[in-house]
C-alpha cells in the first residue's frame, strides 16, 4: 500500500500555518523545510515545501506560487479537503476551537474555518454514540440540538439524548 499524507497548499502562508498548528496539538513538530533557490519559482530561500507532524501524523504543505500560470489561483479552495479531530474531553474540543477559530470563522455542526481557509471538524469522543444510539427517536433528537450548535457540547447533546 502506498503511504497516503495530506498535502496542503498556500500561496506564501505554509511556514506559517504549519507553525500555528504545531503550537495547538501535543506531539507535533516540523520535521523538514524545503527552500527555493535562485531557480524559483517563488523567491530565493523563502519556504517551497515542509514537512510537519500533527499529534504524530504527517502532513505536507507547499507555498505555490500565485504568479504560476500553470497553477489557476483557484484550483485549490476551502472544501477540497477537511480536516477531522476526534476530541476526548469537551475541554480539548473547547481549546482547539478558541485556537483554531482565532483568525478564521466559527461554523455550524461543530466546524471552523481557520485563518488559513482550511475546515476543521471538532467533535467530542462519544458524539457517534448519541446520533448513531439504538433509540432512533433519541437519536434524532440528539441530531436536531447537534444542528442547532456551532461549537458541539457533548454534555448538551447527551441531555438531550436522555431527556
Amino acid at each position: 500500500m502506498p503511504n497516503i499524507t495530506p498535502f496542503l497548499w498556500f500561496t506564501g502562508q505554509a511556514e506559517e500555518a504549519a507553525d500555528f498548528y504545531v503550537s495547538i496539538f501535543k506531539n507535533s513538530k516540523i520535521t523538514d523545510v524545503k527552500r527555493y533557490g535562485e531557480a524559483g519559482p517563488g523567491p530565493e530561500g523563502s519556504v517551497m515545501t515542509l514537512e510537519f507532524e500533527l499529534d504524530g501524523k504527517e502532513f505536507m504543505a507547499i507555498n505555490a506560487p500565485s504568479s504560476d500560470p500553470q497553477v489557476p489561483s483557484d484550483a485549490f479552495s476551502q472544501g477540497k479537503i477537511a480536516l477531522f479531530v476526534s476530541c476526548k474531553t469537551q475541554v480539548e474540543l473547547d481549546e482547539l476551537w478558541d485556537k483554531l477559530s482565532e483568525g478564521g470563522k466559527q461554523l455550524p455542526c461543530g466546524w471552523v474555518a481557520d485563518r488559513y481557509g482550511f475546515a476543521w471538524n471538532l467533535v467530542p469522543e462519544g458524539l457517534f454514540d448519541v446520533l448513531g444510539g439504538n433509540d432512533e427517536e433519541r437519536s434524532q433528537r440528539a441530531m436536531r440540538a447537534m444542528f442547532q450548535m456551532t461549537k458541539l457540547d457533548i454534555d448538551e447533546l447527551r441531555r438531550v439524548y436522555n431527556a
